[in-house]
């Protein structure tokens, strides 16, 4: 989506004489999502473009010119981690990886040198910095507010090795001893839970509603429509219900550190 749509909805809106605020006020939204939306950093959701067009007289324009259920993957992550850095509330699922805002360098580096093709040595280190750098949000002692919920599959799981494991898991463990994040761990002896088919990331915000992005093998969605978010947001805590208190969650995370040769 990205500038494209954002310089065209502003040239409309400059065609109809409006700021920001007018446009804004016709359509029941805020000022600054319009805002966002122009500079290419937001997304609007559906119901947000049909206002716009109504607003601005530009039939189903807007509305249509959203990306299409298809969009690459690539594309939609992309949107998803723009979102990612706007949101004042995240809720994370990894069913079987470490999410991405949470992976450490030997960790995010592993999980890069599984791909096919291959990618080069100069392609990882890119790769790998830019996923240290969305971490940089939890920099911020206190927004957004972050838990995670992961499969216990997540940390039986050697990636990169037992050093760089060792690694990841008390990072996580450090995440929580700090009060940075809540991490929930959903035991293997749970059995089936209902997330287990992928990744999901549920995101809140100041000014606009909640969306959620969920992923499998090659497939990514961006979801704006408030049932399926509602609904993925039920899944969500439906899981969370079933998983290991924050406490026990880090007696977990410790010992099976320890099991990869950690040492306090």
């Amino acid at each position: 989506m990205g500038s494209a749509y954002g310089d065209w909805l502003k040239q409309k809106r400059e065609e109809a004489g409006l700021t920001q605020q007018e446009l804004a006020d016709v359509a029941v939204m805020t000022r600054s999502h319009i805002a966002h939306i122009e500079a290419g950093r937001r997304i609007p959701s559906k119901e947000d473009a049909r206002r716009l067009d109504q607003a601005l007289n530009t039939g189903n324009v807007l509305s249509s010119f959203l990306p299409e259920d298809d969009t690459a993957v690539a594309d939609r992550f992309a949107d998803a981690l723009k979102l990612e850095q706007q949101a004042v509330v995240i809720r994370d699922f990894g069913s079987t990886l470490v999410p991405g805002i949470f992976q450490t360098e030997g960790y995010a580096r592993a999980v890069m040198q599984t791909a096919f093709p291959p990618w080069s040595e100069k392609e990882c280190d890119r790769l790998v910095v830019t996923r240290l750098e969305r971490a940089k949000i939890l920099a911020n002692p206190v927004t957004p507010a972050v838990w995670v919920l992961l499969d216990e599959v997540v940390l039986r799981r050697p990636v990169g090795g037992p050093d760089v494991m060792a690694e990841q898991i008390m990072h996580l463990v450090r995440l929580v001893e700090n009060g940075r994040v809540r991490v929930h761990v959903l035991p293997i002896g749970l059995g089936a839970h209902p997330l287990m088919m992928g990744l999901l990331k549920l995101m809140w915000f100041e000014d606009q509603p909640p969306m959620a992005y969920s992923e499998g093998l090659a497939v990514g969605k961006l979801h704006d429509s408030p049932a399926m978010v509602r609904r993925l947001q039920d899944s969500y805590h439906l899981a969370l219900s079933d998983a290991l208190p924050l406490k026990e969650s880090q007696v977990l995370m410790r010992s099976t550190a320890k099991e990869y040769g950690h040492h306090d």
